[in-house]
């Protein structure tokens, strides 16, 4: 069994916890990268394309607002740097490791939480039509061993409705460990939506490795 990919870049991961926006994680098959200004196109593109796809599962956005929008996009890119540089959210693209232009799909360690918790939850999605490649249990295995090592957490999170069987699957295989139901836990879709919990501690990270 391989071991998990480590951030490349120089000076990617120098400072425990303040990795570089010159970050680029790679893996047997995936580059993961923080968003750049000059993504905006092509995640517009993303985003549109993904937009049924990726409907059931996302927050429902303001009434009247386009969030694949040129200007929508554009803030959201902006945002995510602006987060990545005070180490409050890492978001990182999933591209092809000989091709990091076009996007496949998207990971977020969101509401960074360090003192006595240092968490992040993390999210993510892939393209509909790469479904059921192993894309995705690549890029989390590869973002889930940036969080506990390059940026210091202790803990990583996430949340999966219960008929999302597809991304149960992805935190099984990555070793997350379900702690349990969490009833009417985030607003989805306009709906609130009941969610199981998942977690990996740093400690259960290494044994892992170790095994």
């Amino acid at each position: 069994m391989r071991g998990p990919p480590v951030p490349n870049a120089p000076g990617a991961a120098s400072l425990v916890g303040e990795p570089s926006l010159s970050t680029r994680i790679v893996t047997e098959r995936l580059a993961l990268r923080p968003p750049r200004t000059s993504d905006v196109p092509e995640m517009r593109r993303a985003l549109r394309h993904n937009a049924a796809h990726l409907q059931p599962w996302s927050v429902a956005p303001v009434p009247g607002e386009d969030v694949t929008s040129l200007t929508s996009v554009s803030r959201a890119v902006l945002r995510h740097r602006k987060e990545w540089k005070h180490g409050q959210a890492f978001v990182l693209l999933i591209t092809r490791r000989d091709d990091d232009r076009t996007i496949l799909g998207r990971l977020a360690l969101g509401g960074v939480l360090r003192g006595a918790f240092q968490n992040a939850y993390l999210g993510y999605w892939i393209d509909a039509e790469r479904q059921g490649e192993g894309l995705m249990t690549e890029a989390v295995r590869a973002t889930t061993a940036f969080a506990l090592t390059s940026v210091g957490l202790h803990r990583v999170q996430a949340a999966v409705m219960p008929r999302n069987v597809a991304s149960q699957r992805v935190l099984d295989k990555v070793g997350y460990r379900r702690e349990g139901l969490a009833h009417r836990y985030l607003c989805i879709a306009g709906a609130w939506e009941d969610h199981l919990i998942f977690a990996v501690t740093a400690e259960e990270w290494a044994r892992r490795d170790l095994g």
